[in-house]
């Protein structure tokens, strides 16, 4: 009798190298998955652990580009952040990460998908969600919603132990047992120390950026362009270097937000299955990206539009951090979103300073800024005058409301 397939979203750490053998133990036939998205790894080295932990094949997919492309610009291209701070970074991995998985077990024919989120976590809805939103009828095994697992592993001690009697080699101790996700556009530090919201944490936790304080004493000045919202360029003003291909666009992005200490975050969040956790992010390029693109629209956006996209982006955040990127809601907020980005068009000239980056200049072809009706020296067709009804106009109610309060306390 064969046995039944599964594809196993593998990253080659603790967690999920455990739940390889595991799913082993329990009488399936593992395929490991790897999604490339630009996390630091060596992805041969991956291959020959998943293999030699019992692994029946590994697939190790490139999707760089299209992280960057399909996911990422189009986040930022919405101005979007969790609980107004957190710039996504894990949350808007899980789609593409799911969406390769069910294409991998349609195409060899396993009826089952599995992962190494925890049950308290995001992760486990986010990858759940687009499993089911891509293929209904999936299975799918959470070893850390299961009985048997949990009594077997209370937390990473366990794990820790099981990994050595079964000679599967991890870069985690029990001196340094951070969790962390890394990819393209972020890392996130959690668990160890950083559970608890009152101690700092420690530089060396830090990988993605240099300290602010340890950041060159001399800025560095960049100009990026953008169409329809999506930057399409990129130019180091001190050198002359230019990008314009996406991904090594936002690559170079990375590296000038590394050099100068840009996109370190550390916060308390609300998840979404009501815990409230605390993450360390370090999101340089997204950080730059996210300025630039804000400071564009202050000058190519009409301010309604840009009230109502402003509502939209919330709720497109919710949507993205818990895990409902292929839901019909967010295919008609995505549809509202490119109609709002059709003009922002135009470049940013950003200083980058130790753990900042802001604009100081822009320009566009569809500005909407009038250098004359702006000007306190120039009248430029306004005429200061007509303030005074629009300004009346507008006091009605407050001098009724304050009526209203006196004649109460009389």
């Amino acid at each position: 009798m064969s046995k039944e397939k599964v594809v196993l979203a593998y990253s080659g750490g603790l967690d999920t190298s455990v739940i390889l053998k595991w799913l082993l133990e329990q009488g399936y036939d593992v395929y490991a998955y790897m999604a490339n998205i630009g996390q630091t790894e060596d992805f041969d080295a991956a291959r020959k652990k998943a293999l030699e932990i019992g692994a029946a094949d590994v697939f190790i997919e490139d999707m760089r580009r299209e992280f960057v492309t399909d996911y990422i610009f189009p986040v930022y291209k919405a101005n979007t952040i969790y609980e107004g701070r957190y710039l996504l970074g894990t949350a808007i991995a899980r789609p593409i990460i799911a969406k390769k998985q069910i294409e991998i077990a349609q195409r060899i024919g396993a009826a089952y998908v599995s992962h190494g989120a925890t049950g308290k976590g995001n992760d486990q809805v986010r990858f759940e969600l687009s499993y089911y939103a891509l293929s209904p009828t999936i299975k799918v095994i959470s070893p850390w919603r299961n009985p048997d697992f949990i009594k077997t592993f209370k937390g990473r001690t366990d794990l820790l132990a099981y990994a050595e009697k079964h000679g599967i080699p991890t870069k985690q101790t029990l001196a340094k047992p951070y969790s962390e996700d890394d990819n393209l556009l972020h890392i996130s530090h959690e668990a160890g120390i950083l559970e608890d919201p009152a101690l700092e944490c420690e530089e060396s936790i830090y990988s993605r950026t240099v300290s602010p304080e340890a950041a060159p004493d001399t800025p560095t000045i960049i100009k990026l362009e953008f169409k329809d919202g999506v930057p399409i360029k990129v130019t180091n003003l001190d050198n002359g270097v230019v990008k314009t291909d996406p991904l090594e666009l936002f690559e170079y992005l990375n590296e000038l937000g590394r050099e100068n200490g840009i996109g370190r975050l550390d916060m308390v969040e609300n998840r979404f299955v009501g815990i409230k956790s605390r993450g360390v992010y370090e999101t340089p390029g997204g950080t730059i990206l996210h300025e630039a693109h804000k400071d564009i629209e202050g000058i190519a956006m009409d301010r309604e539009v840009m009230r109502l996209r402003d509502m939209l982006s919330a709720k497109f955040a919710e949507l993205v951090y818990n895990g409902f990127w292929f839901s019909p809601e967010m295919d008609f907020l995505t549809v509202a979103i490119n109609k709002s980005q059709e003009v922002i068009d135009g470049e940013v000239t950003l200083k980058l300073f130790k753990g900042v980056a802001y604009p100081i200049a822009r320009t566009s072809p569809s500005s909407l800024y009038d250098k004359d009706l702006s000007s306190m020296d120039i009248e430029g067709g306004y005429n200061q005058v007509d303030a005074e009804g629009f300004i009346k106009i507008n006091a009605i109610r407050l001098m009724a409301h304050r009526k209203i309060i006196d004649k109460s306390m009389e």
